[in-house]
């Protein structure tokens, strides 16, 4: 190979991905009955530490205030809802980690940084529904594509 042509790397996210680190399938049955049963408070714990972005700051961007994160610590369990919404996270992350090549710290400081692209919100706080995780997924393949935003 010559030294002035790089390799092509895939973009496809390694075995060791953020739904393996999680010990959580990233799709089918097992995956949706995860959700609906609700996920354990401790994922929300491991999820905040894997993606370095505090867990207050986090379950916030997915809309858990503090005082139901306090209840959730208490209980040990998140909703089906809030569950569902940390699905929507981890699905953007990926997508955005590989936008970043894998680059984990540009991948969480861009997640909590605010975008004109996004109206001036920060893709963290566009987790709440299905339309604003939509626009996120749709900016970071525009991105990726070199469609200037």
């Amino acid at each position: 190979m010559l030294p002035f042509i790089e390799e092509y790397k895939s973009g496809a996210p390694s075995p060791a991905g953020i739904w393996a680190q999680l010990g959580i399938p990233n799709r089918g049955s097992a995956l949706h009955e995860r959700i609906r049963e609700g996920l354990p408070f401790s994922f929300l714990e491991l999820l905040a530490k894997l993606v370095q972005i505090e867990m207050r700051l986090l379950s916030e961007g997915v809309g858990i205030s503090r005082s139901t994160l306090g209840r959730r610590m208490k209980t040990g369990r998140l909703t089906q809802s809030e569950s569902d919404r940390l699905i929507s996270f981890i699905t953007v992350y990926e997508h955005a980690i590989t936008l970043f090549e894998s680059d984990s710290v540009a991948t969480s400081k861009w997640m909590i940084t605010p975008l004109r692209a996004l109206g001036s919100s920060r893709p963290l706080d566009m987790l709440r529904t299905r339309a604003e995780s939509n626009a996120v997924l749709d900016l970071i393949g525009r991105l990726e594509m070199g469609v200037l935003v």
